[in-house]
């Protein structure tokens, strides 16, 4: 699955080890998992056994992404669902049966249904769950499954708060599970390519890198009117760590289709674009320089908001500058083409998903790239890559790679440590939007420098009983 390892195998978990030590300064070294062979794995999670998957969040990205990806594989097989809306929950159960019953052409309704994660978790029939929730709740329930023994594979971004994502980080290597992050940018081949090349000076040093986000248009939204809470909804839970609010139907997700939820627009539940689509292609960012267990170290951001009261409040046209320490300077905007564009002393690489999109109603879609890999030079793409350079892991199917990860217990493509980096670097540029003004960054210590408003940003109060621990 892997290609073979190199000097950046033994470094990555050197910094981590630092990192993890430096942030939380009381997490033994020796919980970090270690690489265990597939021929010593023995009983359910063996290679010949089959893994049974529960799929947590039964929304937009898990029906037409998560579970397509996951169900597609001989040896998975999807045994429930959960929900906190009875209707989706059902309407997923319903799925993934008939899924099943015409791939085997026997009828199938196998597949539970349930509420509450908590209750999925304790099947000791699951190996493993998906996770697509709102960004709002893609820790707390993480947390649990590895804690229940179960290996996962979670969607971007990795936290709603930087705070959210180390403890996360900590629960996977303390406990030695598999955790996937979806950022399946890293398993198209065109990414990987553009990092190899830059991460091997084919265009020379490089010096700068712009990306190109989407945006929400939060000017769509005004104030909206109160309204009943649907019966088949459990609106508290769904609300979770944040505070309690009125429900209206635009805070949330639509209630007869799958079409973009509401609250991907609420800066109570996530952070707008610069996490969403950011979380994407800052992980490139850090992977085409080799800094995806760092950051930057000063962050400068602007951005326009919505009038207070909008119900709708993510950022809106933004731009921000990231220094790192091997002094790159990264710019990114919606003003810039969607993509990554690295530029070296020698020329320029510009990489992207091109025609492809996750969803029916990819926000970027509009907005289609159908060349994904671009230079200032053909010669530059056409070059070969020795075996003595530096080679990335290569991964064609990125729910493939988790369900391979699962059996061998190699570290996954997108690691959850990596996946924290990614997002850390996307909630920086938020706390820049919102100081406006340059913040100083201690990427060890996970902390700003001589900022104590800054560090307020780090986490927010969780509501009860909704807190980690």
């Amino acid at each position: 699955m892997h290609s073979k390892k190199t000097g950046q195998e033994s470094s990555r978990r050197k910094f981590l080890k630092n990192s993890i030590k430096g942030a939380v300064g009381t997490l033994a070294l020796t919980n970090l998992p270690t690489i265990v062979p597939a021929h010593v794995v023995k009983g359910p999670m063996a290679p010949s056994n089959r893994i049974n998957i529960g799929a947590i969040g039964n929304g937009r990205i898990s029906r037409e992404h998560d579970m397509p990806g996951v169900w597609k594989h001989d040896q998975a097989r999807i045994l429930a669902v959960c929900d906190l809306d009875k209707n989706r929950v059902e309407s997923a159960r319903k799925l993934v049966n008939d899924y099943y019953t015409k791939k085997t052409g026997q009828t199938s309704d196998a597949v539970k249904a349930y509420e509450n994660y908590e209750d999925l978790l304790a099947n000791k029939d699951i190996d493993a769950v998906i996770i697509s929730t709102p960004d709002h709740w893609h820790v707390m329930p993480a947390v649990a499954a590895v804690r229940a023994g179960k290996d996962v594979y979670m969607q971007k971004p990795a936290s709603l708060t930087i705070a959210e994502g180390r403890f996360l980080s900590n629960e996977v290597h303390k406990t030695g599970r598999i955790l996937q992050i979806g950022s399946q940018q890293r398993s198209m081949p065109q990414f990987k390519r553009a990092c190899e090349l830059v991460r091997n000076g084919r265009i020379g040093k490089l010096h700068t890198i712009y990306v190109g986000l989407p945006i929400d248009n939060p000017a769509e939204s005004t104030v909206e009117q109160d309204m009943p809470v649907p019966a088949s909804l459990n609106y508290e839970k769904w609300l979770g760590e944040t505070p309690i609010v009125p429900y209206t139907l635009k805070r949330v997700h639509p209630l007869n289709d799958f079409s973009r939820p509401g609250w991907l627009r609420c800066e109570q539940f996530g952070a707008g674009m610069i996490t969403g689509w950011g979380a994407h292609h800052f992980d490139i960012v850090n992977w085409g320089m080799g800094t995806e267990y760092t950051g930057p170290i000063e962050i400068t951001a602007s951005a326009e908001f919505p009038k207070p009261g909008n119900l709708w409040d993510v950022h809106g046209p933004f731009k921000s500058e990231n220094i790192y320490a091997n002094g790159v300077k990264v710019l990114a905007s919606n003003s810039y083409p969607n993509g990554v564009k690295f530029i070296g002393s020698e020329g320029w690489i510009f990489v992207s998903r091109g025609n492809y999109s996750a969803t029916a109603n990819d926000p970027a879609q509009a907005a289609k790239n159908s060349k994904a890999l671009d230079a200032s030079d053909p010669k530059i793409l056409s070059s070969v890559i020795g075996e003595n350079e530096i080679k990335l892991v290569d991964s064609k199917d990125h729910h493939g790679n988790w369900l391979e990860s699962i059996v061998s217990r190699n570290t996954p493509i997108t690691p959850i440590e990596v996946g924290h980096r990614a997002c850390t670097v996307c909630l920086l540029n938020h706390a820049g939007m919102k100081l406006k003004r340059k913040l100083y960054w201690d990427p060890v210590l996970e902390r700003f420098k001589n900022d104590d408003e800054a560090n307020l940003l780090l986490s927010r109060p969780q509501r009860w009983p909704y807190i980690l621990a």
